[in-house]
């Protein structure tokens, strides 16, 4: 029986121990435990820390390069812009004319052309410019500067886009194309003034007779025309020229007659001179007359026959107002009757 109490005493005391013990062993592994997994924790987070700062380093060296031009970028964003160049998409509009471009760079250098300012002045011509880049590019045509070479025949030129557009002739390429005809060309500038035949238009008008042309270039040529300046003087016969093409011409005819006719044997300076020659011998007269049944055999006699029709008289006398429906009757007219007048006439704008 003492035994017993004794067995019992025992057991009482050791679960009073328990009670009074909160097991310091368990604790504090299991304490252990939640700081090794802090401490597992932290670096992990160190880690990734580590990779979100190292991912922009691997977006910035990754080049997305252009499969059509090899011209390479570090951000998809400028790259995707750069596409849509290749894709003939224009996306940027003018909002003072309405005319679109593929680059906002393009956009931005149009919208000069809508202001007066041009505060770069060259030292050498005083022509003034509205960007500082194209004050440079200009001053190397003073300077004679030709840093940009064509790999196929060494020919130099003062920008990228002379070199581009000439390496076209080598190539053959023309990527500017006429939707109404198909006729292709290697210069927007071209496209842009053939388009102006299809629509008719002549925005550059003559101040002396009115007439119409779809350039400057081609009014300037015309314009001297109605003046007396002739530079260009024939070494043989003393004949002088307004423009450099008839007087190239005219050389020929002391040279070599190399285009002859097999009909008749009638030679001529020209490949042109020729054909027309021989629609005399087939009795060709392709081009008719709009306004009755007469049809000619060149098209520069029946826009003289024309004027019949119409009146116009395009050829005007600067010095006394008088005008004529052929440049030749002008010249006679000049010869003979106004050689010594110098009062100008101008005719009005309507």
């Amino acid at each position: 029986m003492e035994f017993i109490k004794e067995e019992i005493k025992e057991e009482v005391k050791e679960e009073i121990e328990d009670m009074s013990d909160p097991e310091p062993s368990r604790i504090k592994h299991e304490d252990t435990e939640e700081e090794t997994d802090w401490l597992e924790m932290k670096p992990q987070k160190h880690e990734l820390d580590e990779a979100e700062e190292e991912q922009p380093s691997i977006q910035t060296n990754q080049l997305y390069t252009c499969s059509q031009c090899g011209t390479s970028f570090n951000r998809k964003a400028n790259f995707s812009r750069h596409m849509e160049i290749h894709s003939g998409k224009k996306i940027f509009t003018c909002d003072q004319c309405g005319k679109e471009f593929v680059s906002f760079s393009n956009l931005k250098q149009h919208l000069t052309a809508h202001s007066t300012e041009r505060p770069h002045v060259c030292s050498h011509c005083g022509k003034n410019f509205s960007w500082l880049n194209s004050l440079k590019q200009h001053l190397k045509i003073h300077d004679g500067v030709r840093d940009h070479v064509c790999s196929d025949c060494g020919k130099g030129f003062t920008t990228v886009g002379q070199l581009k557009q000439h390496q076209r002739a080598h190539t053959g390429e023309k990527p500017y194309y006429c939707d109404q005809c198909g006729k292709c060309f290697r210069e927007a500038s071209g496209l842009k003034m053939h388009l102006l035949r299809h629509s008719g238009e002549k925005p550059f008008k003559c101040e002396h007779c009115g007439k119409g042309f779809i350039s400057s270039p081609y009014l300037k040529l015309h314009q001297k025309v109605h003046s007396d300046v002739k530079p260009l003087v024939c070494s043989h016969c003393g004949k002088s020229f307004t423009r450099l093409g008839n007087f190239k011409l005219h050389q020929k005819a002391h040279e070599e007659r190399d285009h002859v006719c097999c009909d008749c044997g009638m030679s001529f300076i020209s490949s042109d001179g020729l054909k027309l020659h021989q629609i005399i011998h087939t009795g060709e007269k392709p081009f008719k007359c709009s306004h009755c049944d007469k049809s000619f055999t060149q098209s520069g006699t029946l826009r003289l026959h024309e004027r019949l029709h119409t009146e116009k008289k395009p050829h005007l006398c600067i010095r006394c107002g008088q005008s004529y429906r052929s440049l030749l009757s002008l010249k006679i007219h000049k010869k003979k009757y106004c050689k010594n007048k110098t009062k100008k006439h101008k005719i009005k704008k309507s």
